[in-house]
């Protein structure tokens, strides 16, 4: 399981990256649709710190179980 949630956390700056690079190439066509994926870069970044933080914190309190 905490293979799966390495994986999805980086999916999450997939998403941010395609979001930057979305920002860049529409902000001077349609400005709009720049804020929407604006909004979107910041959410993925906070997702990825958010799930890395979650992961850590499972992944500590699996191994203080163990032992």
């Amino acid at each position: 399981m905490i293979r799966i949630l390495k994986y999805t956390e980086y999916l999450y700056v997939i998403v941010a990256a395609f979001s930057i690079y979305r920002i860049f190439t529409d902000w001077n066509t349609d400005r709009s649709m720049a804020y929407f994926f604006i909004f979107f870069a910041v959410v993925s970044i906070g997702m990825f710190l958010f799930r890395r933080n979650y992961r850590k914190k499972f992944e500590q309190r699996q191994n203080d179980n163990q032992k």
